[in-house]
């Protein structure tokens, strides 16, 4: 079959066709595990009766054989044995050589991209490998291997993003007397690019803890610099004893110091004391959305004074909110994602969106208000989110 396709083709239309058809279908996939796949489904049965992928997990690590595939599916298997005794090993990886088993003609293809070996695509027939097939192998090879190298650059990237972000956000939860809390987290974007929200809470004294939630303008390193900045600079100073205004008024320097690097932050930030009668709470927030109080009965009222966002004017200070959850009642801080999810020319806050959400909430758990505001930012609209979620919660017991 590929030597008629070859003798119709000739470098014609067809071969044009192949080429950008095998282009496509590289191109289409940014995982790496995939792409071994689609190099063999692409060249059999047109250029060889079989094909083999080996790969390395490094550039001085051994070749191994990633994916295996046969016009006649019955005979992998026996042809995977047969491969574990050809020398791999053996051929030049940095030109397309010939290697040999019983009953086929081997081309060793190197898979090779910006320098680097990736690899090798061996491509196996009956009959010897006329010149144009070699040229057409050899082309598939290098379109092969920048597909791979991209697969594993974007997983590389992905990889580190997830593991900054997870670095970004607190390492247990702890446990608070009287406190019921929930939390919700959702970078946007297909890879989940590092994102500029983020929340906090944590152990600030003997009887003190200390949440948070934010937003740093854009996404990706330069946000992640400022989150990572203002979680550490919170924890540090609260466990110094400073309270939540003078905690804002030190973190606003601290921003403002990182000059030309530095990126506004709009952040909710508060302290919480068990009583006997729910939780006292001292807060401020610091350009955020506002903070909303429920009551059991559904009254729901906004319980925090806008003041000025972080890293933006040097002359700020700030004055905390002291706000009483009674046993059952309920606070709840969202980033924008929330309130400026947007469906047409809505967004969800609009004529007290959020506060009409939150009011359908009363008698439920923290994780359960969490959920039914994320629901209803997700139902809001059709498209996915652009931007970062998060949700905090707490509810006195």
């Amino acid at each position: 079959m590929a030597a008629e396709w070859l003798e119709e083709s000739s470098r014609g239309p067809h071969w044009l066709g192949f080429l950008a058809d095998a282009s496509d279908l590289l191109a289409g996939t940014l995982d790496p595990d995939m792409v071994p796949a689609i190099i063999a489904q692409v060249v059999v049965p047109r250029l060889s009766s079989w094909c083999a992928v080996y790969t390395a997990d490094s550039t001085a690590g051994p070749l191994r054989l990633v994916y295996l595939w046969h016009a006649d599916e019955a005979r992998i298997d026996g042809l995977r044995e047969q491969l574990a005794d050809m020398d791999v090993a053996a051929a030049d990886t940095s030109v397309t050589s010939a290697l040999h088993l019983p009953d086929s003609q081997v081309l060793a293809v190197p898979l090779t991209a910006r320098g680097r070996g990736l690899g090798m695509m061996c491509l196996g027939r009956p009959d010897r490998f006329p010149d144009e097939v070699i040229q057409f192998a050899e082309d598939i090879g290098r379109r092969a291997a920048l597909a791979m190298d991209n697969a594993r650059l974007y997983a590389q990237q992905a990889a580190a993003n997830r593991a900054l972000q997870r670095s970004l956000l607190p390492p247990n939860e702890p446990e608070v007397p009287g406190l019921d809390y929930g939390v919700i987290y959702e970078p946007a974007g297909e890879t989940n690019e590092v994102g500029g929200d983020f929340y906090d809470l944590f152990k600030a004294g003997d009887d003190s803890w200390r949440f948070a939630i934010g937003d740093v303008c854009g996404t990706g390193p330069e946000a992640a610099a400022v989150t990572g900045l203002a979680r550490h600079t919170l924890r540090l100073l609260a466990r110094e004893g400073y309270g939540v205004a003078a905690v804002l008024g030190r973190l606003n320097q601290a921003i403002l110091e990182e000059g030309e690097r530095a990126r506004f932050l709009t952040l909710l930030h508060g302290d919480i004391t068990p009583m006997k009668t729910g939780l006292e709470v001292r807060l401020v927030s610091a350009g955020h959305p506002e903070a909303l109080r429920l009551r059991p009965n559904g009254k729901v009222e906004a319980v925090t004074t806008p003041q000025s966002l972080l890293g933006v004017f040097h002359e700020v200070v700030f004055e905390a909110d002291t706000v009483h959850l009674d046993h059952g009642d309920v606070l709840l801080a969202v980033t924008d994602g929330v309130t400026e999810r947007r469906s047409g020319g809505r967004l969800l806050d609009d004529d007290g969106g959020l506060a009409k959400l939150l009011a359908e909430c009363a008698g439920l758990s923290a994780r359960a208000v969490a959920e039914r505001i994320r629901r209803g930012a997700a139902d809001f609209a059709s498209e996915p989110s652009q931007d970062d979620l998060a949700i905090l919660v707490l509810r006195a017991r």
